[in-house]
């Protein structure tokens, strides 16, 4: 497979095949969470500043008549939020870069701002060649 991707792609940058970054998709169930946007903006910084990266801007939407999608994009990548109130539902996506990051400890912020009743969570090393 890596022959295959140097003939597509040319040279393959990370040599020593260790992950790049560190991608965390969670998924929490049983949220109700008032849709104030200054405050899920200030909600998001918060994470960005828990994981130690370095927020570059928010963009945030409310959806009418309901829910929301808000993301900080990073110099270390992104944390977004998709909200469906209607299923008590929120998309969490956490990925960041760099060896002094960690996205956990943002996700753990998280989870206490918006206290979901259950919580599923994956976890993908990102920029890591699988073989």
């Amino acid at each position: 497979m890596k022959a295959v991707l140097q003939k597509a792609f040319g040279t393959i940058v990370n040599k020593k095949n260790q992950p790049l970054g560190e991608h965390l998709i969670a998924e929490f169930w049983g949220v109700k969470i008032e849709e104030d946007m200054a405050k899920i903006e200030k909600i998001l910084s918060e994470a960005a500043r828990r994981t130690d990266s370095m927020p570059l801007e928010v963009v945030s939407h409310k959806f009418s008549p309901q829910g929301f999608s808000a993301v900080i994009l990073l110099a270390e990548s992104h944390i977004a939020l998709h909200y469906w109130p209607e299923e008590e539902y929120l998309a969490v996506d956490i990925f960041t870069c760099g060896k002094r990051t960690d996205p956990q400890k943002g996700l753990e912020y998280l989870k206490e701002q918006f206290q979901p009743k259950k919580i599923e969570i994956q976890k993908i090393n990102r920029g890591k060649l699988l073989s």
